[in-house]
């Protein structure tokens, strides 16, 4: 996920993990042995010796804020653990990240994202999780295998599902009702947002188009026509013919010429935060996205309600899916990969915790922070675990990770979109370019 969609781009499914009955985690947790795939022999007490972690995430100030507080949770219960927090919005994370993992120099724990997962994964810069899920140092009990399973990458788990969200788009009620706009309803097609959009341009207003995460929307797109955006092997690109990118490009051409959605100028301006989102500034009257990045924005929204509604164009559960909506891992380089693992485990199964995090980061996984977060909940809250929920059950199933090339595929897509709306080449030919381009550098998977 590039770039925080106020679209969002976006919480949802498989919840399940543990804490005590206490309302909190035990992180005190029997020492792992020095073959981490074994049981460890259980010690009196935890180690005093002086650990320091670094923890890096992306995200907005909300998130940056309860962050923090969780960390501080975490050292008050462990006082030996001391933890350097290292955090910046989306675009500006990757960018610092990058030259850390070339220096071999990456934080203990690192906020992961799909989209990354198999360029980190698959070069060994991630550390297989599984002894230490295996020892009880990151408790699982709770958490199903299918959610598990969304972290594993060459049959490694070198990523820590945090939760689960889905595709949705915001939709600010009070202003559909003001401008004389019928709400959608959750089966609404493209042809319908068209006819909003039309509308909400008439009275000044905008929508939220998919500006420049095209790496998001278009694997939607394509999965709503019954394809995919890359081959089972990564090799070549999934779809077999330049149609679905035509179709695609011309419909958000036709968007972006009337002034419907924001310009590229004003876009590439953003951050990705919440307090940048067209919605709360007044300007749009829908916004796309991931459902955990509802929250943000309808918590600074004030005067009226959001509400969440299923993206256009999902051909019944076709397009839709449910997705780890972010992850931790464990940096391969790391010297403290069992504190790292503890951390993760508090941070996934402590409830006290999580009463912080609630829904910011996906439904949780674990099935037990679910239940005891269900009476805590805030309005807005509630709107995003019932989303989920209703995402669950019309649905299918998640692409696999996105393969080795596919950082550059999802520039050259970018690259592709701005020649066409600066009016640099037409539909057809950027098409027929993105396809030869994105197919050389999948087919580097070939020789592997």
């Amino acid at each position: 996920m590039k770039k925080v969609f106020t679209l969002a781009l976006s919480l949802t499914m498989m919840f399940t993990a543990a804490a005590c009955s206490s309302g909190k985690t035990d992180t005190s947790k029997p020492a792992a042995s020095s073959e981490p795939g074994k049981a460890a022999v259980a010690s009196a007490a935890p180690s005093k010796d002086p650990v320091k972690l670094r923890v890096a995430w992306w995200g907005g100030q909300a998130r940056h804020d309860y962050t923090l507080k969780v960390i501080e949770m975490y050292e008050k219960q462990n006082p030996n653990v001391k933890i350097e927090a290292e955090y910046a919005p989306f675009d500006d994370y990757w960018k610092k990240l990058a030259p850390q993992a070339s220096a071999n120099q990456l934080p203990d724990v690192i906020q992961m994202d799909i989209s990354y997962l198999t360029q980190y994964g698959g070069k060994n810069q991630l550390a297989d999780m599984t002894p230490y899920t295996k020892n009880g140092l990151i408790d699982v009990s709770s958490i199903s295998p299918n959610a598990l399973s969304g972290g594993e990458v060459g049959g490694k788990l070198v990523a820590m599902n945090l939760g689960v969200n889905a595709l949705s788009t915001t939709v600010d009620v009070n202003t559909f009702k003001s401008l004389g706009i019928d709400l959608p309803s959750k089966d609404w097609t493209w042809e319908d947002y068209e006819a909003i959009a039309a509308k909400a341009k008439a009275a000044g207003k905008q929508v939220g188009g998919f500006a420049l995460h095209h790496e998001v929307f278009f694997p939607y797109y394509l999965r709503s026509i019954d394809q995919k955006m890359y081959n089972a092997e990564g090799t070549e690109l999934g779809f077999k013919d330049d149609k679905p990118l035509i179709d695609y490009f011309k419909r958000y051409q036709k968007w972006y010429d009337q002034g419907s959605i924001l310009s590229l100028d004003k876009e590439s301006q953003k951050k990705g935060v919440a307090e940048e989102d067209e919605i709360l500034l007044g300007n749009s009257i829908t916004g796309n996205g991931w459902s955990n990045q509802f929250l943000a924005v309808a918590n600074l929204v004030k005067d009226r309600p959001l509400e969440l509604y299923p993206l256009p164009g999902r051909n019944g559960s076709k397009g839709l899916f449910l997705k780890p909506s972010m992850y931790f891992s464990i940096a391969n380089s790391s010297k403290q990969k069992e504190e790292a693992a503890k951390f993760i485990s508090f941070f996934v199964n402590d409830i006290e915790a999580n009463k912080l995090i609630k829904g910011d980061r996906g439904v949780p996984v674990s099935s037990k922070v679910k239940e005891a977060l269900k009476p805590l909940l805030t309005p807005n809250e509630v709107k995003i675990f019932d989303y989920v929920a209703w995402a669950e059950q019309n649905s299918s199933q998640l692409d696999p990770p996105n393969p080795v090339g596919s950082i550059e595929v999802e520039k050259l897509l970018k690259a592709t979109a701005e020649q066409i709306l600066y009016k640099k080449t037409s539909v057809e030919e950027a098409a027929a370019k993105f396809r030869k381009d994105a197919n050389a550098v999948l087919a580097k998977n070939k020789a592997k």
